[in-house]
């Protein structure tokens, strides 16, 4: 579990953070002047319904889309203010990304849909040890169709953590599978999170998976609507669905 936060570095420090999408004439507000800081080594948990506006902050955080206003600054790079090759060398040096589909290459194995990110890193780890990391160093050479979608999933992790990134963003990692399947994802998840010490962040609908965090955000409307840090993170294999 992370340490206070008044002791962990901030890595990310996000301040009045709007978004507005133009839909010819119509405004949607898909964040509402959003405050918060994620610390190093934390897990957290972002929790709200669909249209909260989890999912557009996770990409804001994660350099797929920018802020219509405010601050986002990750580690003192000013991030509200980067370029579009500023954001591509963010991304690609310093978060690992894991969504709700697995966006496997049909005709690659587990171990070379991995290498298409170890390729493109500056420090990588091995293919092989990504895979290990997850659980899959007895399916490394097979192909997605031969995999479950829990495994899938674990190869979609090693993927994201080949690289070695400082950030894993997780959008709704376990929506497609069924309970049992998705606590062993989330195990997975843990188990990055304390083996690397990467700052881990997961947005979810289901108010249950918050149990595992080592703090819980709430957001409602676009707005945090609510912080609170959990004493003792429970194990993902003891959740209740």
């Amino acid at each position: 579990m992370a340490g206070s936060q008044e002791t962990r570095e901030a890595v990310f420090q996000a301040r009045g953070l709007t978004k507005v999408y133009h839909m010819g004439e119509v405004e949607i507000h898909a964040l509402r002047g959003v405050d918060l800081s994620l610390y190093a080594g934390e897990l957290v948990v972002m929790l709200g319904a669909s249209g909260s506006g989890k999912s557009t902050l996770l990409n804001i955080m994660g350099g797929l889309d920018a802020a219509t206003e405010g601050e986002l600054v990750y580690r003192g790079q000013d991030l509200s203010r980067a370029s579009d090759r500023e954001l591509t060398r963010f991304r690609r040096d310093h978060v690992g990304f894991v969504f709700q589909f697995y966006n496997m290459i049909p005709s690659l194995t587990a171990r070379e849909n991995v290498a298409i990110v170890t390729e493109i890193a500056r420090e990588p780890m091995r293919s092989e040890e990504a895979l290990e990391l997850v659980g899959l160093a007895d399916r490394m050479d097979h192909f997605p169709s031969q995999l479950s979608g829990g495994e899938q999933q674990r190869v979609a992790i090693a993927r994201a953590v080949a690289k070695r990134p400082a950030v894993l963003m997780c959008d709704e990692p376990t929506g497609a599978l069924d309970s049992k399947t998705g606590v062993r994802v989330l195990q997975v998840i843990e188990h990055i999170n304390e083996e690397l010490g990467t700052t881990t962040a997961v947005i979810t609908h289901n108010e249950v998976i918050g149990q595992m965090a080592d703090r819980v955000i709430r957001l409602k409307d676009g707005r945090v609507d609510e912080e609170h840090r959990n004493d003792q993170r429970a194990d993902p294999a003891d959740l209740n669905w």
